[in-house]
């Protein structure tokens, strides 16, 4: 780390006005902190009490309780009862949850022995639930003046899919831009690459997400909550946040003197998928500890068109977990993970007869035999991504305040094989390393007002070890401060605030051989962000939502510095120094109606872009396109460049739970979203990659006890259409229409007990397409892989028929 940060002079690139920000918050910390030390050991409380349903007044076993600020959680146990122990007396926000009931979410004040009878309503839609993401603590989902979508474990294990952005993109306004089962990038409301940011358990997850071939480098396995904000986010994160905010939780405490372990495996038929994972968690008198692995393998998917598609095969090997300590304090963590994963590049390249080739040794074409489909090794191009990432996130009761505060290290290294006659060659070698800080300091609540300072920052390095540079060496420097508040004031939730960010980085000169292609250079972006909105319950079944957020995000360094071959986008591409920052104006608006048996959400947004980066292409001075020769093969060039934007779009979600058919539900979601540059660009008016409007109905029976051996059973029956895409970027050839489409999916499960009881496993079945449709996806960058002679179709199409089976075994003890 030191060798990768040796120059210490990025540390004095934030301006003056951010230094003495810094040393004012610090200072603010520093007094909080001593005036605070006194009634540090303030009175350790205790919270229990029963869970009931409303209706038959009966105890619910195995309700969840989870205390959000303390990161603390159990279970009830046959009598409905919980108890908690050492927890610090003070408001917390209670969250209750089970299978099958509306998710009770409590402020309650605990003081001394504190014990209450807490009643679920039964219902399957869920119109509540505990966040943390784009507020500066947890807070309750209808209090939040913005869109957020919420996935759990048991969603997660529902659904199938080949990696984790793929769960969420049911989720309304989430889509994906895919290049191949193993890496799938996402976008939020048509916004996507370094507009969008991932958190994971606290850090910002950076790892090339510039890039169109570049993952998400995270555990599907190991996630435990999903939480996904639509809509700008800088006001908390700082730049890359505009679009909105990804936050992936995977390590949560097991409850007290408690040692659990889970082992599961999934298979899926269509690319001979197997997984298998497990991990360990324990808890003893506050002291507790979180290990998992996964190994991950797939051999070539298959459709009708295409038969076994060469080279879309992949192998993962991850593991991970945390140790720390949760007392009346607050607690604190060590957070460590490790991604691996070698996926090959598809290229669909094919011979005269419409078979699938690949380039050996002595730049000879061979045809693809039978067993080249089925091993899970990939052939050249192939890239192997690694991720390892070790934080520290604690959170401290100062007093009536509350600090809290995570620091991290990550270092993504991705490397790309395309050489037969020189396999350890490697192509393009981006080693980047990444510090990342964040702080929040809490004020006690005055007059209703929860005020919340903070501070973040982040530490880039990123240096090419292979023997082509398509960027720069560089350092960058991000340091941000922002004030949150938030008020309740006769029913109505006012939140929002205000930030300023400085970014600074400084490009090494971009070098081909010797020969020198890219000048160095030093540049510095700042600005100002904030939102501002409300959430107003008219009744106790309507609640409407408002806010306007400022947004702004800084050039990345490809498209300041970029100078060679993207070779996953076939072009040859240039960055572009002059570039400014991104601002976007949002305006977000939701009604909301919940019921026992009926909820719809209905959301609009409009979004207005200063300086929208895209790439043009370019033309030579005599006229034509400009090409650029690599090694061998004509690339057309291609220039970032800025133009004002507009986006909008809409969302629906009406969830239908029928009286007296209890068990059955209906949910209904669409999405709808338009780009449109304020000039046209070569005749073309519409922003690139803007995804098809999709709904997605989904029939779904809940069964809490089936028989003497099954409870929590499911069956779904699901139609997705996706829409014509008739409005595709069609300057440079970017972009073409693509077709509507539509898929029957299904899925059935429950878990499994013994006759004392006892919880054996859960099983879960799904199957996807199963009428075998073929279809391209409009986000899918195989769509415009080669074309096959023989049938003149143009790229690699989706994925067909599929059947799964996913298996969870749990093992708990009490220590």
């Amino acid at each position: 780390m030191q060798q990768c940060f040796k120059n210490a002079y990025i540390c004095n690139d934030v301006t003056n006005s951010l230094r003495s920000m810094k040393k004012i918050l610090l200072i603010v910390y520093l007094l909080f902190f001593i005036k605070s030390f006194d009634s540090f050991a303030l009175l350790k409380g205790s919270f229990g009490g029963t869970v009931i349903d409303n209706i038959t007044k009966k105890p619910i076993e195995g309700a969840s309780i989870y205390v959000s600020d303390m990161k603390m959680g159990c279970s009830t146990n046959f009598l409905g009862e919980f108890y908690f122990s050492n927890i610090r007396e003070g408001k917390h926000l209670i969250e209750i949850s089970h299978i099958g009931y509306a998710t009770l979410v409590l402020n309650i004040d605990i003081k001394g022995d504190t014990k209450k009878d807490f009643f679920l309503i039964e219902t399957i839609i869920e119109s509540n639930a505990v966040v943390v993401t784009g507020v500066s603590k947890a807070t309750q989902l209808k209090k939040i003046p913005f869109q957020i979508s919420v996935m759990r474990k048991q969603d997660l294990m529902q659904t199938s899919s080949m990696n984790i952005i793929e769960s969420i993109t049911h989720k309304a306004g989430v889509s994906s831009i895919s290049s191949g089962p193993a890496v799938s990038k996402p976008l939020i409301r048509g916004l996507g690459y370094n507009r969008i940011l991932t958190i994971n358990d606290g850090v910002r997850q950076e790892g090339q997400q510039w890039g169109d071939e570049h993952g998400i480098e995270i555990d599907d396995a190991s996630v435990n909550k999903i939480e996904v904000l639509k809509g700008p986010a800088s006001l908390v994160y700082g730049s890359d946040a505009m679009a909105g905010v990804i936050n992936i939780i995977s390590n949560v405490p097991v409850q007290d003197k408690t040692l659990k372990m889970n082992v599961g495996s999934n298979f899926q038929s269509n690319n001979n998928l197997r997984t298998f994972n497990g991990n360990i968690s324990g808890n003893k008198n506050g002291f507790n500890w979180n290990v998992y692995g996964t190994f991950k393998k797939a051999a070539d998917y298959k459709n009708k068109y295409d038969g076994f598609v060469f080279n879309s095969k992949f192998n993962e090997r991850n593991f991970g977990g945390y140790a720390g300590v949760n007392k009346g304090w607050g607690f604190s963590h060590i957070i460590l993970s490790n991604f691996d994963l070698n996926t090959g590049l598809v290229e669909g390249e094919r011979d005269s007869l419409g078979n699938f080739v690949k380039t050996i040794s002595g730049d000879s074409i061979q045809t693809v035999n039978a067993a080249d489909f089925k091993t899970s090794n990939p052939y050249y191009p192939y890239q192997h991504i690694r991720h390892f990432k070790i934080a520290s996130d604690n959170s401290l009761k100062l007093g009536l305040h509350h600090l809290t505060f995570n620091v991290g290290w990550q270092q993504n290294r991705r490397e790309e094989f395309g050489n037969p006659d020189n396999p350890t060659e490697r192509a393009l070698f981006f080693n980047l390393k990444t510090i990342t800080y964040t702080s929040q300091f809490h004020f006690k609540e005055v007059n209703g007002w929860k005020n919340s300072l903070g501070l973040t920052g982040m530490f880039q390095s990123n240096e090419n070890l292979g023997i082509e540079q398509l960027i720069p060496d560089y350092h960058s420097t991000d340091n941000g401060m922002f004030v949150f508040s938030q008020k309740e004031y006769h029913k109505i939730n006012f939140s929002g605030g205000i930030r300023f960010d400085n970014r600074s980085i400084r490009a090494k000169a971009l070098k081909d051989g010797n020969f020198e292609k890219g000048q160095a250079f030093e540049k510095h972006f700042s600005n100002f962000s904030g939102s501002a909105g409300i959430a107003y319950p008219v009744s106790s079944s309507v609640n409407i939502k408002l806010n306007i957020a400022r947004a702004f995000r800084a050039p990345s360094i490809p498209e300041l510095a970029s100078n060679g071959a993207h070779e996953g986008t076939i072009r040859y591409e240039y960055g572009n120094k002059n570039l400014k920052s991104e601002i976007s104006t949002q305006g977000d608006a939701a009604l909301e109606y919940n019921s026992t048996h009926f909820s719809l959400n209905v959301s609009g947004f409009i979004n207005q872009f200063q300086n929208f980066i895209f790439y043009r292409k370019l033309q030579r001075i005599s006229g034509g396109d400009s090409m650029i020769s690599v090694n061998g093969s004509e690339l057309t060039a291609f220039q970032f460049d800025q133009e004002k934007a507009l986006l909008a779009g809409a969302e629906m979600i009406l969830d239908i739970h029928p009286h007296p058919i209890d068990w059955l539900h209906i949910e209904n979601t669409f999405s709808l979203v338009s780009g449109t540059f304020q000039t046209s660009i070569e005749g073309s008016k519409y922003l690139p990659f803007i995804p098809a409007p999709r709904l997605i109905t989904e029939c779904r029976g809940n069964f809490k006890k089936w028989g003497n051996f099954l409870k929590n059973v499911y069956a779904k029956f699901e139609i997705d259409n996706t829409f014509n895409q008739d409005h595709p970027f069609t300057a440079y050839n970017t972009e073409t229409t693509t077709k509507g489409y539509t898929l029957f999916n299904a899925g059935f499960g429950g878990d499994v007990y013994s006759n004392k009881n006892k919880q054996l496993l859960s099983l879960y079945f799904t199957a996807s397409n199963l009428t075998d449709v073929t279809y391209q996806n409009h986000l899918s960058r195989l769509k415009y892989a080669a074309v096959n002679n023989v049938t003149n179709r143009q790229g690699v199409f989706n994925i067909g028929r599929n059947f799964g089976i996913k298996i969870n075994i749990p093992i708990g003890f009490n220590l």
